[in-house]
């Protein structure tokens, strides 16, 4: 006699789906990643995947959120007792630069920030879940004299903002103007006493977002 399938439970089926679409997010591109393609990869139908995300832009969305929460480098530098608080943030850069799958993830989703609901819920979960580890971090640099400033709330609020402005999919510019515009950040960040400007970030930096606006940018 033959042993009846398991049914997958629906916490099963939405890992699963999420599994699949980072394999072929990464291996084909979102964009010639149909639902159809990773339904077929997980052995279900569509309408499952419509269950679980109401669109494909959802599900990158999610995708997104969940590669942070599971690789999330302020935790990896919270416990760092040798490092004072500008040290940890920028250990928490080279970390967040190491997470390749995650940036290219990301570097993928610029396109789905054109629907002004994606970008609402992005926006919303960055004020979130990033403001108050940006804050815990400036504190604690402004408490041991490593970041002088008296902005670390504002800072903790302007910082998970920043990505936004220099997408192009957001506020449209070419190659030339979204480095430009990151440049300028540096020098104020720096002028509020958050020197984050160094050769690899800036490197890394200026290679994302010639990515971002080759793939996806508005010439003006």
């Amino acid at each position: 006699m033959m042993a009846r399938p398991v049914k997958k439970t629906p916490e099963q089926w939405k890992e699963e789906i999420l599994s699949a679409a980072k394999k072929l997010f990464l291996s084909k591109g979102y964009e010639e990643t149909s639902v159809s393609d990773i339904m077929e990869a997980v052995g279900g139908a569509k309408g499952m995947f419509y269950r679980f995300f109401p669109t494909k832009e959802a599900a990158m969305h999610t995708l997104g959120d969940r590669m942070f929460l599971e690789n999330n480098p302020f935790e990896a530098v919270r416990n760092c007792p040798n490092l004072n608080g500008l040290q940890k943030i920028q250990k928490l850069l080279a970390v967040d630069r190491s997470d390749t799958e995650r940036e290219e993830i990301n570097t993928q989703a610029v396109s789905i920030l054109k629907d002004p609901r994606i970008l609402a819920a992005a926006v919303e979960a960055n004020r979130r879940i990033l403001t108050p580890l940006w804050f815990e971090l400036l504190e604690e640099g402004r408490m041991d004299g490593s970041i002088r400033t008296e902005y670390t709330r504002e800072l903790s609020e302007l910082l998970p903002l920043i990505n936004f402005w220099l997408m192009p999919s957001v506020f449209p510019a070419t190659n030339e103007q979204t480095l430009h515009k990151y440049r300028f950040l540096m020098e104020v960040l720096a002028a509020l006493g958050l020197p984050l400007l160094d050769e690899a970030s800036a490197a890394r930096t200026e290679n994302i977002l010639k990515k971002i606006t080759s793939d996806g940018g508005e010439q003006t």
